[in-house]
């Protein structure tokens, strides 16, 4: 499924795998990450996730056990489609969200808030989100801290890709 034209999902998708991240180890920074963003939204859910191809996969989780979804199910599907935030209030009430099946079954989805995970090159490879059982909205302050969290996130995610290139050119020489 590509959400945007195809050229530019294409790019995304490389963009997304020249980070080298999909499928690694828990790293604690980015679970600290998911932490403070759960403590600041008062949420029982926070996730890390990344969007390939045809899955939402979670690099740092608090509240869930589950590792991946489908892409097609995935609240971040909708997330990495825009440049601001995605909150849904009641997912029970919202026409794109009410048949989901992570909002009729475990893990009974009402409240999401998603920062979309945007690179300098301008890919939204993911997003930093909250999520509740139970619907409420958040203040702007933490609206605020969750967008300073995910742009933090972004700059580890730059930082380790960094790291990673500068093992591959040492191997190299």
């Amino acid at each position: 499924m590509t959400t945007f034209g195809h050229a530019t999902e294409r790019q995304r998708l490389s963009e997304l795998a020249s980070y080298g991240i999909m499928d690694t180890a828990p790293e604690a920074n980015f679970d600290r990450i998911t932490e403070l963003a759960a403590m600041i939204a008062g949420t029982p859910i926070a996730l890390i996730s990344l969007v390939d191809e045809k899955r939402q996969w979670f690099k740092a989780k608090v509240g869930i056990d589950i590792c991946e979804t489908r892409r097609s199910v995935a609240f971040c599907e909708h997330t990495i489609m825009q440049q601001a935030p995605l909150q849904v209030s009641d997912a029970r009430q919202h026409p794109l969200f009410k048949d989901n099946p992570l909002v009729v079954d475990e893990p009974f989805i009402r409240f999401y808030y998603g920062v979309p995970l945007r690179t300098s090159r301008g890919y939204n490879l993911g997003s930093l989100c909250v999520i509740d059982r139970t619907s409420h909205q958040l203040s702007t302050k933490q609206k605020t801290c969750l967008n300073h969290l995910a742009e933090l996130t972004v700059l580890m995610l730059e930082d380790r890709r960094a790291l990673l290139q500068i093992g591959d050119r040492r191997r190299a020489l």
